[in-house]
């Protein structure tokens, strides 16, 4: 059997502590009422999901999206088998992650801050390892208990995974992945780089049958795969054609609209082939391009910029 990267406990002490503040908020009103209303309230919240993806202010959701995730947590203590909140929880804690989460690291990393980069991978390991657990939840017991099993078993469960399941299937691979990337010096983790391979390679599979009416989840799995090929040099496995051309099939799968893919292939790809023209170009054109480009997912586009205007400001350290 393959070593396990820290197996995600789906009733861990984040979810027990939840649990516990759940009940003393519901238990006056009875289950069955608990459940009725909570059933409604996420019917609500998941029309209501653009409100934050629509936000323009960074700062104001950082500071709104823990306060939301942990409200909806509390419902979804209630009505534990409501797809709509395991949804919105498995979209936000991933989301969060990477957009806030991920930032403070990646700030950390360029002021080569050794305790701050420590502390900000165990924090992105929390937040990632939610998202994977209610993504699980949605991809059943059967990947629960064998996500982490021999290769044989592994991709068995890949190949298995159908049309419905295509969305909890992408989030879990993207918080896998980030949870190899914060575990780097865990020789178990780099172990898991080969399913989060398959699980993306089957989301796009799915997707060349049934392609996702939301550009936004189309373009996710090929950032996911850019970010893959654009991990390692190309003595160590990496490609950045292969990387460039993922970046670019999720670019045109949003009209060139989500900004978050060519910040990231210009930063990647532009270090790998140590190309400061390439890099300089991409990241300016993001600049160039207005956030609200794309109101829907204003504030992705709002991470984009905040992003092409760090990395800019340390090329000439990056291209000596």
């Amino acid at each position: 059997m393959r070593p396990r990267l820290a197996h995600p406990r789906l009733l861990g002490t984040h979810l027990a502590l939840v649990a516990t503040l759940g009940a003393t908020l519901f238990s006056a009103a009875g289950c069955d009422i608990g459940r009725i209303t909570v059933g409604t309230t996420a019917q609500v919240l998941k029309r209501g999901q653009p409100a934050l993806q629509q936000e323009s202010d960074y700062e104001m959701a950082r500071m709104a999206i823990p306060g939301a995730l942990k409200t909806v947590e509390t419902f979804w203590v209630v009505k534990p088998d409501d797809e709509n909140l395991i949804g919105i929880l498995t979209e936000g804690y991933c989301q969060y992650g990477t957009a806030f989460v991920e930032d403070d690291w990646e700030v950390a990393q360029f002021a080569k801050k050794i305790d701050d980069i420590e502390y900000h991978d165990a924090r992105a390991t929390k937040i990632f390892t939610r998202c994977l657990n209610y993504a699980l939840l949605s991809l059943g017991d059967r990947w629960k208990k064998d996500i982490f099993g021999t290769p044989e078993v592994t991709n068995k469960l890949v190949a298995d995974t159908g049309a419905d399941d295509r969305t909890p299937l992408m989030w879990a691979a993207l918080a896998l992945g980030s949870l190899v990337n914060h575990n780097l010096r865990r020789p178990d983790a780099l172990g898991e780089v080969p399913l989060v391979h398959q699980m993306i390679d089957r989301v796009i599979a799915l997707d060349a049958a049934n392609p996702p009416s939301d550009p936004q989840l189309a373009a996710l799995p090929h950032i996911a795969l850019g970010m893959l090929y654009s991990a390692a040099s190309a003595q160590f496995g990496g490609d950045d054609k292969k990387a460039q051309a993922e970046f670019e099939t999720a670019l045109k799968l949003t009209g060139d609209k989500m900004l978050l893919a060519r910040t990231l292939m210009g930063y990647r790809v532009g270090k790998m082939r140590n190309d400061e023209k390439f890099f300089h170009a991409q990241l300016v054109k993001v600049l160039e391009t207005p956030p609200s480009v794309w109101p829907e997912q204003r504030l992705a586009n709002e991470v984009a910029h905040r992003r092409a205007r760090r990395y800019l400001t340390h090329e000439k350290e990056m291209f000596q």
